[in-house]
């Protein structure tokens, strides 16, 4: 037996049962996640018939594609993916460009007035014109049925922002910044040179948050878009699913009645279709999500 190993204090009984009591809410807690996660994935894999009768559990039966392949053969999903990626990347890229710098900013002490910009950016989160005064902003500024409307609106967030300050505020050492002023270093230098290299936690978060409220916005789209040609993916599978409940344009009853078989499957499919990219995206920053996402914790 090594030294380390007699030094290791072992558990008492009582430790032993509250540890496996707290295994054992946490798999419960694991299985009510993931369980609806994955039944999805079975659902949209299983044939219509099993689907809709309830008989799908715990394995596909009668895998079939049949509902991606209604999915995917819609050439609007691929306009859909192509416009959503635009906003998406874009107002990520544009969120970040503003709220990076602004937290930065905010969380300099010698910045004048530093009080009261933030409260009036507080005062924002509570208190909006609304939805009417922000249509006709829009409309009065020339924006409406455009796509820069979309890469901007939504992407800057009050919230965002006090996280973003918050973590230079306790990430960047006070004297760090002084003893670069002493080398002659610039405020503008030192952002770009020092600051923006320690905040890639804080960075990887808030452009995760950016990121997956575009691929998910649907309402905006609907407000201020006319042409169908600019749709992101989220407001085309919604047209697919309304057309695939009511039954429009379509007049054969056979096809009406194949159709209304396979309405499960595709509604299923399409949740696949859409979060697929983001699931796929999550792994790679998880890293540094877990990190920055405890900006503004209680240390002991």
């Amino acid at each position: 037996m090594t030294q380390a190993n007699s030094n290791k204090i072992k558990d008492s009984k009582a430790d032993k049962i509250f540890y496996a009591i707290i295994y054992i809410i946490l798999a419960i807690v694991l299985v009510i996640v993931i369980y609806p996660l994955y039944f999805v994935v079975v659902a949209s894999f299983s044939d219509p018939v099993y689907v809709n009768s309830g008989e799908i559990l715990l394995f596909p039966k009668g895998v079939t594609f049949v509902g991606y392949q209604k999915i995917l053969e819609d050439t609007r999903i691929w306009q859909g993916y192509f416009n959503t990626i635009i906003y998406a990347v874009g107002g990520t890229v544009f969120g970040l460009a503003v709220c990076i710098p602004a937290g930065y900013a905010l969380s300099r002490k010698d910045l004048p007035y530093r009080g009261v910009v933030m409260a009036l950016l507080v005062f924002t989160m509570y208190f909006s014109g609304g939805l009417i005064p922000t249509y006709l902003v829009v409309h009065n500024i020339g924006l409406m049925g455009t796509r820069i409307l979309m890469i901007i609106m939504g992407t800057i967030s009050v919230y965002n922002i006090i996280l973003i300050r918050s973590f230079f505020s306790s990430s960047i050492p006070t004297e760090l910044q002084e003893s670069a002023e002493i080398d002659g270093c610039s405020n503008e230098k030192f952002f770009t040179s020092i600051a923006l290299p320690l905040s890639k936690p804080i960075i990887a978060v808030i452009a995760l948050y950016i990121a997956v409220a575009q691929w998910n916005a649907y309402f905006a789209p609907m407000i201020y878009l006319s042409d169908s040609s600019k749709y992101p993916l989220q407001l085309v599978l919604r047209e697919i699913l309304a057309q695939t409940n009511t039954g429009t344009e379509i007049t054969d009853p056979e096809a009406l009645e194949q159709l209304n078989t396979m309405a499960e499957v595709i509604k299923y499919g399409v949740i696949i279709v859409s979060s697929l990219p983001v699931i796929c995206i999550y792994p790679l920053i998880q890293k540094y999500f877990v990190k920055g996402v405890m900006v503004g914790a209680l240390k002991g």
